[in-house]
């Protein structure tokens, strides 16, 4: 059950994309705009006035901050007070409209395909999709909510001016905050694959734009987790305690993230620029990830003691090389795609890389090729070590339906509620 309606994305000009996004940090792929819903059209006779009066109130709160943040929010701005608070404000609305919007599904209530949800796609090439089942409504929210939290973790990772007058910098504080932010909106889009899209039968599936579809969603945990370890890995690059073989086992588990990522993106329709820019960004992390692991996987082979050793720990290095050039010009691309962006000043991780990998690769590679025949130098990258992932999402399970929609709530809600469950 549950009907669907999809719009061509030529038929007007309810998305809206902005030109540029500004500095991007944590790529976001757009936010998808929920359209108004007329709640006492379709369940005027089912519910208590007062009971759909409050899903109109706190459905309509969401549909216009979305509406006057949506097309801007992803613009990140110096000015994060503002934006910041708007993120948290967004999110409350959200989260105080989920558990009585879940009231529509209880005990498999038939109240949960009277309602059509609307809402404007960014990925999908149908400019908006709309479903008469509220499981499309919440897998919706879950998403949204998702992408509030990985514009919040941009925000805070975004290099700001310090007072010793050195290079603009991210505070470890921000950085922690953000390692905590990826694992929520790892948590809701995880909750969405696990327990939100089981409830569509396989034609429903199809049917879901592809901003949710599986494998975009999967994506989106993944690329979460992925750019938490980036953060840990930056964390453990200034301390003075982590190991090298704690460094490389971070950047491999980076690799396999952001490789996992890529991988439920490929078959995707992505479209409308949102869509073909993300594969953009999920290629770039890739390339620079493998920099990382190949760096300090080469680090690690050189400490050996035999020719093989050394002559695995230059091809790593080169490798490491390679990608890291390969990872600019695919920011490059990155940024250069509609709607444009920039590369803000880097820090952590890539910054520190950037000045050693050039470095050593050069000094390395003298070094072994004076010591050892260049038939002693591997011409292939060794494989990287495979290590399992670390970083889960945080555990986020749907809210308990709202205590209004209990049995003794009125004798008209009971009877309303009831008799549609019969």
């Amino acid at each position: 059950m549950g009907c669907f309606a999809s719009t061509p994305k030529d038929s007007g000009g309810n998305r809206r994309k902005p030109t540029s996004i500004g500095d991007v940090s944590v790529y976001v792929p757009g936010l998808r705009i929920p359209k108004p819903v007329e709640f006492s059209q379709s369940l005027g006779d089912q519910l208590p006035k007062t009971f759909v009066e409050r899903l109109t109130a706190l459905r309509t709160r969401i549909v216009v901050m979305a509406n006057q943040e949506g097309p801007t929010i992803t613009r990140t701005r110096r000015k994060t007070q503002h934006g910041g608070s708007t993120l948290a404000d967004l999110h409350q609305a959200l989260e105080d409209y989920l558990p009585v919007l879940l009231g529509l599904t209880k005990d498999g209530s038939q109240l949960q395909f009277k309602v059509q949800f609307n809402w404007i796609n960014q990925e999908d090439e149908e400019e908006e999709t709309a479903m008469s089942n509220v499981w499309y409504e919440v897998l919706s929210v879950l998403h949204l909510m998702a992408m509030l939290q990985m514009s919040q973790a941009n925000l805070l990772l975004l290099p700001r001016g310090s007072t010793d007058g050195y290079h603009p910098k991210v505070s470890e504080e921000n950085r922690r905050a953000s390692i905590d932010i990826f694992l929520r909106a790892a948590g809701y889009l995880d909750c969405a694959v696990k327990h939100v899209l089981p409830q569509f039968s396989a034609e429903q599936r199809r049917s879901l734009p592809v901003d949710l579809a599986e494998g975009a969603l999967r994506a989106l945990c993944l690329q979460a987790l992925g750019q938490g370890v980036d953060i840990q890995l930056g964390i453990a690059i200034d301390s003075s305690k982590a190991t090298l073989a704690v460094k490389r086992r971070l950047s491999c588990e980076m690799v396999k993230y952001w490789q996992q990522a890529q991988d439920n993106l490929t078959n995707l329709p992505l479209a409308n620029g949102w869509g073909e820019k993300h594969m953009l960004f999920v290629k770039w992390k890739y390339v620079e990830a493998k920099a990382a692991a190949y760096y300090y996987h080469g680090l690690i082979l050189d400490e050996g003691n035999t020719e093989k050793s050394h002559g695995m720990a230059v091809a790593a290095l080169q490798a490491a090389d390679e990608c890291f050039k390969e990872s600019k010009k695919a920011s490059e691309a990155f940024n250069a795609s509609s709607p444009t962006s920039r590369t803000p000043p880097l820090f952590g991780t890539m910054k520190y890389l950037s000045e050693k990998i050039p470095k050593e690769t050069s000094s390395k590679v003298r070094i072994n090729r004076d010591l050892y025949s260049y038939e002693k130098i591997m011409e292939t990258a060794p494989t990287l070590p495979d290590f399992a992932l670390a970083l889960k999402p945080d555990e986020y399970q749907l809210p308990s339906v709202d205590a209004s929609w209990s049995e003794d709530r009125t004798k008209s809600s009971s009877s309303h509620i009831t008799g549609n469950q019969r």
